[in-house]
């Protein structure tokens, strides 16, 4: 009895051989770049987390089909390096001696990618499956409407270039006005008038302007 169980694991651990290794059919390379993603809180890669893994792409398996019966013992892990790479099969969980086909692995893998990433901490960049090209997130829609985002950009505008003409107009009359009062102050601070082409003071014709050269005469003959 020993001896046939030990026969049958031995058999199927040739077959499990077979069935992963790299460039096998339906087999898919991993790179994994802990320290690149992490830095100083990096954690190791060890049975653990291999254990994590093959318990994602089961996860994955059975969420893409609902009548998946995957287990755990149905993901091989094989040719793993200190790097962390890997090559990883999904067994056929009905025959355990084949591989589920390819394409259903690569669209389970796709469709759970970012449950696949956040379960070790890493992203499409540093949890890389070669074969598999990798799922656009999708995008992040706004909390407040593009088209408030618009209407309040253009208001700002048009308020701020209302301002702007406002603050315009105000100093366009200021300076008109200061312009205008400067004008009038030097008109009656300096008033002159020309006679015969020469520049002369303006008289004043109420107290009158007296000549001097008259006057000088006026007193010579002055009565004695």
């Amino acid at each position: 009895m020993l001896r046939t169980l030990l026969l049958t694991l031995s058999v199927v651990a040739i077959a499990h051989a077979e069935l992963c290794k790299p460039d096998a059919q339906n087999a898919f390379k991993v790179r994994i770049s802990i320290k690149t993603a992490l830095g100083d809180n990096a954690y190791a890669w060890d049975a653990n987390e291999e254990y994590l893994f093959k318990a994602m792409v089961a996860f994955a398996m059975r969420r893409y089909s609902s009548k998946s019966t995957t287990q755990i013992s149905n993901v091989l892990l094989c040719n793993v390096t200190d790097r962390v790479s890997f090559w990883f099969v999904v067994t056929d969980s009905s025959k355990n001696v084949t591989t589920v086909p390819g394409s259903e692995v690569e669209a389970a893998i796709r469709m759970n990618r970012n449950r696949i990433n956040n379960a070790f901490l890493l992203s499409d960049k540093t949890l890389q499956f070669l074969k598999i090209t990798s799922t656009l997130s999708p995008p992040v829609e706004p909390s407040t409407p593009v088209w408030l985002i618009v209407f309040g950009v253009v208001l700002c505008l048009i308020v701020a270039g209302i301002i702007f003409l406002i603050i315009s107009g105000i100093r366009k009359h200021k300076k008109k006005n200061k312009e205008s009062t400067e004008r009038e102050n030097l008109e009656e601070k300096v008033e002159v008038t020309l006679e015969n082409g020469i520049p002369c003071e303006a008289l004043d014709l109420k107290a009158g302007h007296v000549n001097g050269v008259f006057a000088a005469d006026d007193e010579r003959f002055t009565s004695l």
